[in-house]
C-alpha cells in the first residue's frame, strides 16, 4: 500500500512562518499530481496547491504570494512552504497524491492523515 505522512504543522503567530512535508511512502512505481488541502472547522475540504510531475504549480487565490509548493522526486516528498500567515489559515492540513504503483497499474488518489496549523497570538 502508500501511505502519506504529513508533518510540520503547529502554532505559529500571525505573520509567521511554517514549512509543511508529506513523504510518501509504500509501493510506489511513480507519482503524479500531488497537492495540498486544508479543513478548517466548520468548513468543507479545499485545494490550497498542486504541482505536477513537470513541476507546474497552482495555487488557491488566497495564498497566491504568500505560499509555495514543491517536491523532491527522489525523496517522494511534497513541501509547503506558508509565509504571511494570517487567523484564517488555521486549519488541518492535508497532502494527496496521484500514485501509480505498478507499471500496469493506473492511477490512485491517497491522502494523508493531516497536520493541525493554528494560527493564534
Amino acid at each position: 500500500q502508500v501511505q502519506l505522512v504529513e508533518s510540520g504543522g503547529g502554532l505559529v503567530q500571525p505573520g509567521g512562518s511554517l514549512r509543511l512535508s508529506c513523504a510518501a511512502s509504500g509501493i510506489i512505481f511513480s507519482i503524479r499530481a500531488m497537492s495540498w488541502y486544508r479543513q478548517a472547522p466548520g468548513k468543507q475540504r479545499e485545494l490550497v496547491a498542486r504541482i505536477s510531475s513537470g513541476g507546474d504549480t497552482d495555487h488557491a487565490d488566497s495564498v497566491k504570494g504568500r505560499f509555495t509548493i514543491s517536491r523532491d522526486d527522489v525523496k517522494k516528498m511534497v513541501y509547503r512552504q506558508m509565509n504571511s500567515l494570517k487567523p484564517e489559515g488555521t486549519a488541518v492540513y492535508y497532502c494527496n497524491a496521484d500514485v501509480k504503483i505498478s507499471v500496469l497499474a493506473g492511477f490512485r488518489t491517497f491522502w494523508g492523515q493531516g497536520t493541525q496549523v493554528t494560527v493564534s497570538s
